[in-house]
């Protein structure tokens, strides 16, 4: 039994590495030339607030978006809740709501349900002769849901995998896309206190936008007869990416546990980016943490040969978070309560708000 669970331990590893070594052939060169970019944006509170360190070490729901085998902790069910003001200043929410329940007899199983929307309120349309609008507003709709299975192969190996549907649209233009998460867990040490982790996500085919706003009528020169011109767009790739990452979990006193964790993250259209947090537990019921990420990107010199380094993204910087978790009743149901945030430069921070509920 243990020798067949370590042979379903390599296939999948062996899985991930076929994926990842044609996903991963990009560089900096490439940013900006993938789509579906919400795919990166993490919407639960717990796991911002670790600035996407915990990836060897997430449980529940919001592994979903670091590392799918975290979600085979569930042995019961799990309601997670999560709102997000995105980017703060840019009047972008994001709200995020899942489910994960065990199964089987001997619940060494997991399926999971999240759905992520982000919300970019009324935009005004406007054309080149009414730059001021009045004739009407539009609302884009960004939307992912995401489908995982996770399994328990032993007491120190967890692997998972997830099938997500992305959707982008418009009033008149829409692409819609399918992709796939991979990740493993592995847990070492006497005291089960080294975690060990590696996952891959977004892997999946190009997108296409298409509809009628990718149209227009038009004359043919020298008639009166009129057409319409379909306008064909470029298909766009996902952002697709691999995670390593690892933990230490410290004991130091009878309540009182202290954990460390650090994330290597390779993308496939952007910097390659290192993540680092710290989190300090009180009896599992106040949890308080924080976070770094930072891109790996090579300084370069400007016009006046000084070293500077570009980055690539907002959230460059600092995070920091806590977990108010108290019981609900003696057979170790639970609610909790999240909260985060993510520096950001420029607008002026993300503020993230989360509940969860374990029964």
């Amino acid at each position: 039994m243990i020798m067949n669970n370590i042979y379903r331990f390599i296939a999948v590893c062996g899985l991930i590495s076929a994926f990842s070594t044609s996903s991963f052939a990009g560089n900096e060169d490439r940013v900006g030339q993938a789509g579906a970019t919400e795919l990166l944006i993490n919407p639960f509170s717990r796991s911002a607030g670790w600035a996407g360190a915990n990836t060897s070490m997430v449980r529940g729901l919001e592994a979903q978006f670091l590392n799918v085998a975290g979600t085979a902790f569930t042995k019961k069910t799990e309601i997670v809740f999560s709102h997000t003001n995105w980017l703060g200043g840019a009047g972008v929410a994001i709200n995020a709501f899942g489910i994960t329940q065990g199964v089987g007899k001997d619940k060494t199983g997991t399926i999971g349900l999240s759905v992520m929307s982000m919300n970019f309120g009324d935009i005004l349309v406007t054309t080149a002769d009414q730059p001021e609008g009045g004739i009407g507003s539009f609302s884009p709709n960004l939307t992912n849901i995401g489908i995982s299975y996770a399994k328990e192969f032993s007491n120190s190996i967890y692997g998972g995998l997830t099938l997500r549907t992305v959707t982008q649209s418009i009033s008149d233009v829409r692409a819609a896309g399918v992709c796939f998460d991979a990740g493993i867990q592995y847990i070492a040490g006497k005291k089960e206190n080294i975690r060990f982790g590696i996952s891959l996500k977004n892997v999946g085919p190009r997108m296409k936008y298409q509809g009628d706003g990718l149209s227009f009528r038009g004359t043919i020169p020298s008639t009166s007869a009129s057409l319409t011109v379909q306008q064909r767009s470029e298909a766009f790739e996902m952002p697709s990416l691999l995670n390593i990452g690892g933990a230490y979990i410290i004991d130091v006193a009878e309540r009182h546990q202290l954990t460390l964790a650090a994330n290597f993250q390779s993308n496939s259209f952007s910097k390659d980016q290192f993540q680092g947090g710290v989190e300090y537990s009180f009896n599992k019921i106040f949890m308080v943490r924080g976070g770094y990420m930072t891109e790996m990107a090579p300084k370069r010199d400007d016009e006046n040969l000084n070293a500077v380094t570009v980055r690539t993204t907002a959230l460059t910087g600092p995070t920091a978070g806590l977990t108010i978790e108290a019981p609900l009743n003696k057979k170790g149901a639970t609610i909790a309560f999240d909260y985060a945030y993510r520096a950001s430069n420029p607008f002026s921070g993300v503020h993230s708000f989360g509940a969860r509920i374990n029964l």
